[in-house]
């Protein structure tokens, strides 16, 4: 019996040794093809000591500049920056390690994201003023800019911009139980995370879930996601994102310290569905949360200038740049028009 349960366990060692090794060969051979598959899309721009990827088209003052969410390249933008490039000129770019950009300096706060951008306009011989346009945590990164250079923003847009309260605030409309399974939640899904992640892409586990169609978006398709799995799922890319949120304390307190906006144009376009429903909250606690991001922290963001509007997209969860891009280019649009 001894020996049968031994040959068992000699036979599953080798199984799952040889399933890694094809899983990691797998991934190799993708890996390069991807590399001859998806030219840059855009520059490189010499930023310092680094080089960081910008990429500009379409003509008509002022300039957009769009600003991704954490862990997001300038990719996400696909379905918006073609639309917008027909009635301005409008550029997005890779922060610092994501993409085709290299790594930059630490910490990675909202204020260095901001500088280096400057930098990488200025570097392009990009024409000032700008209308800024911010998605999630790209919202920060806004506020600091207009705080650091002023006189060079016309207008912003905000889509479902982070707002620097918003886990104290939103966390405390839950039982106090409830808000305690998740930070336990959140610390074990955390360190899981760090020793998964590497493995899932080492071994070729979500590529082989995209090319099989079980990891595709409905508004991308299989080949678009692939383009996103090859730059999102390099290390340096992973790195930066790491580095962006351990300093995100920093970032939301830059942001609270940026002030508001004056009387610029302002709009927020805000999700209606922000929040993945919760099996532990009742349906009084998800329409509690929901209200307090719709209309409280989304709301308060309109204050930040005297012209500020919201616009709630209420078919929309927090990818709206992909998922309703027609919000996003009818709000540039609109602020646009309105700084010429």
């Amino acid at each position: 019996m001894i020996r049968l349960l031994s040959r068992c366990a000699l036979a599953v060692v080798t199984l799952a040794t040889v399933l890694a090794c094809a899983g990691a060969t797998y991934q190799l051979i993708g890996t390069w093809r991807d590399a001859r598959r998806f030219p840059q899309r855009g520059k490189s721009v010499q930023v310092g000591q680094i080089k960081l990827n910008l990429d500009c088209y379409g003509q008509g003052y002022p300039t957009v500049i769009l600003d991704s969410g954490m862990g997001v390249p300038a990719l996400g933008w696909i379905r918006v920056q073609p639309e917008v490039a027909k009635f301005a000129r409008v550029c997005s770019y890779d922060r610092a390690g994501y993409g085709w950009s290299e790594p930059g300096p630490e910490p990675r706060t909202s204020l260095q994201i901001a500088t280096e951008l400057n930098a990488l306009l200025d570097a392009a011989g990009e024409r000032r003023p700008y209308i800024l346009v911010g998605h999630s945590f790209g919202g920060y990164n806004v506020r600091v800019f207009t705080r650091q250079y002023p006189n060079d923003v016309l207008g912003i847009v905000l889509v479902d911009a982070s707002h620097e309260d918003e886990e104290e605030r939103i966390d405390s409309l839950l039982p106090a139980a409830i808000r305690e399974r998740e930070r336990r939640d959140e610390e074990r899904n955390e360190k899981l995370d760090r020793i998964l992640a590497p493995l899932r892409l080492h071994l070729g586990i979500e590529r082989l879930e995209v090319a099989a169609g079980w990891d595709v978006p409905g508004y991308r398709s299989k080949d678009l996601q692939e383009e996103f799995l090859y730059l999102e799922q390099q290390t340096k890319s992973m790195h930066a994102v790491e580095s962006e949120a351990s300093a995100e304390g920093q970032s939301s307190a830059q942001a609270r310290a940026a002030g508001n906006f004056g009387d610029r144009p302002l709009i927020i376009l805000t999700a209606g569905k922000p929040y993945d429903p919760d099996s532990l909250l009742t349906k009084e606690d998800l329409d509690r949360q929901n209200d307090m991001w719709i209309n409280v922290l989304q709301m308060e963001e309109t204050h930040l200038s005297s012209r500020g509007k919201q616009i709630v997209v209420r078919d929309s969860g927090h990818i709206i740049p992909s998922e309703r891009p027609d919000t996003v280019i009818s709000a540039i649009h609109e602020v646009w028009m309105a700084v010429r």
